[in-house]
């Protein structure tokens, strides 16, 4: 198998330089944006302030007068001959979500769009283990792929103004969770009482990229009792083998 390509250093104004390593949505990009990720963090450098990942770059945000834009590539560079292609250990999580007509309005039209029942939709959406990419677009808004072939469908072409918080949503080959109330062109799937973003709790962002997503089918009964317990802060979400309080 061939090396992979040397990243690109692109600069992104006076305070950031982009780690630009590909040109397409794919797990072993994904996995080196995230292992330099890693490395710059538990490296410490002093004068850089964040790294973000997205699809195929690393954003790194820096103090130019603490470290100026050369030295921090120099900094980088024997970071990056250390970049691993294995998928950093995330975290896996089971999210509750309801699928039904009024939490996932888009469940029939996209049934009826890739030629599936609606239970096959939720089966085949609710059966995949899916990779958190990045976050944006809202806080904790998490960029899932990938999602079954057959339930790939681009974005409506009449975008939503409300799409109400915890909307399970597709769109192209992804799949997320709206975690505030914001315009959206996704096709709506169903809804999760969890509440992603959370600014009570230490780490309002529930997940993070690198984790693995997967949805459980709950009734509505079960969603609105769950939905009350977050709504007040007593729903204990955790990880995979992480002990509830």
């Amino acid at each position: 198998m061939s090396p992979a390509p040397q990243p690109r250093f692109l600069r992104s104004g006076d305070t950031a330089l982009v780690v630009e390593f590909g040109d397409r949505v794919d797990r072993d990009v994904s996995a080196r944006v995230l292992s330099l990720g890693g490395l710059i963090e538990a490296e410490a450098i002093p004068g850089i302030v964040e790294v973000v990942p997205t699809f195929r770059s690393l954003m790194v945000h820096y103090e130019p007068l603490t470290l100026p834009h050369a030295d921090l590539e120099r900094r980088l560079g024997p970071l990056i001959e250390r970049i691993t292609v294995e998928e950093r250990p995330g975290r896996r999580w089971r999210i509750p979500a309801c699928y039904d007509a009024e939490t996932g309005p888009d469940l029939a039209d996209v049934a009826e769009r890739t030629g599936l029942s609606i239970a096959q939709v939720i089966e085949r959406h609710s059966a995949t283990e899916f990779h958190v990419y990045m976050m944006g677009f809202l806080p904790g808004f998490p960029y899932m792929g990938t999602l079954p072939p057959e339930l790939e469908l681009p974005r409506r072409e009449n975008p939503r103004l409300r799409v109400p918080s915890g909307s399970v949503a597709i769109a192209m080959a992804m799949s997320t969770v709206y975690t505030l109330e914001s315009p959206g062109g996704w096709h709506l799937l169903g809804r999760t009482p969890v509440l992603m973003w959370d600014p009570r709790r230490a780490e309002p962002t529930l997940v993070a990229a690198g984790d693995k997503v997967m949805f459980t089918p709950v009734s509505r009964r079960e969603y609105e009792d769950i939905l009350a317990q977050s709504t007040a802060g007593t729903y204990d979400v955790r990880p995979d083998g992480e002990a509830r309080a």
